[in-house]
């Protein structure tokens, strides 16, 4: 491979790590809201069930692009779950007082096994945002003609694999790190679950933008205007959770004594 030809792969390959961080972000937020009422053993066991679904799911919808590219209703489905998930937490606290999470004591049981599912069903949705990013990228850089994995270039398809497979590393990290943070301020969980609406809408606007249902223009999702949108809000969500935690903490700290 010609140095010119190298840096231009390491340089998309540094582009897509940092986009893979990101959706990992996403990704870790909405299972660290989901595992949270678990104790925290079956916690660590049921984000080890999630991000395992998260490298097959990356891995299959890797190998399984080219047909994936055309479903825009998986996308859809997976942001009316995000959605429907926020909406729902935020209507349940509206219709009723702050009660204690009944924890789950057997790993068997079925409150565990529909937690591990619903982190599951998030995997799919964010595994095909995951790789129609990567694919965007990769399809860029010139092809080595090494060998080909289905219609993708061998150079283009070891991007992807990278940066999908780096993508689930950073999400380890990053959901257990969130799950810390709920635990220590649980008033933020509010906060998450608008965080989650937040992404659920991300990934409408991306499926109202797909080529075939063409709602929006198909370049609108990675238009300057909405992005800077999209992050100006989830930052003053996440900011504005955590303000409203720590007065709260401070004022239950000053009842208590």
């Amino acid at each position: 491979m010609e140095m010119s030809m190298f840096l231009e792969y390491a340089w998309v390959l540094l582009v897509l790590i940092g986009l893979e961080g990101i959706l990992a972000a996403d990704n870790a937020v909405v299972m660290a809201v989901m595992v949270k009422h678990l104790p925290e053993k079956l916690q660590k066991k049921a984000l080890f069930y999630g991000l395992l679904g998260a490298f097959i799911f990356r891995f299959a919808a890797l190998f399984l692009i080219t047909f994936l590219v055309n479903v825009w209703q998986i996308q859809a489905i997976g942001a009316a779950y995000l959605i429907f998930l926020a909406a729902h937490h935020l209507v349940k606290n509206r219709k009723a007082n702050p009660v204690k999470v009944k924890k789950v004591k057997n790993g068997k049981s079925n409150s565990f096994w529909m937690t591990v599912l619903k982190v599951e069903i998030a995997d799919i949705a964010f595994a095909i945002d995951s790789m129609l990013a990567a694919v965007a990228l990769a399809v860029t850089l010139k092809p080595t003609g090494w060998f080909h994995v289905g219609g993708i270039d061998g150079g283009q398809f070891i991007v992807m694999l990278l940066g999908g497979l780096i993508g689930v590393v950073i999400m380890r990290f990053a959901a257990t790190s969130f799950v810390k943070l709920l635990s220590k301020y649980p008033t933020l969980e509010t906060a998450a679950f608008l965080i989650v609406g937040w992404v659920g809408v991300k990934l409408t606007i991306f499926t109202l933008a797909h080529p075939n249902v063409q709602v929006l223009n198909e370049h609108f999702p990675e238009s300057a205007g909405w992005k800077m949108t999209f992050w100006i809000v989830l930052i003053g969500i996440a900011v504005g959770g955590y303000l409203i935690s720590k007065k709260k903490e401070k004022a239950v700290f000053q009842e208590s004594n």
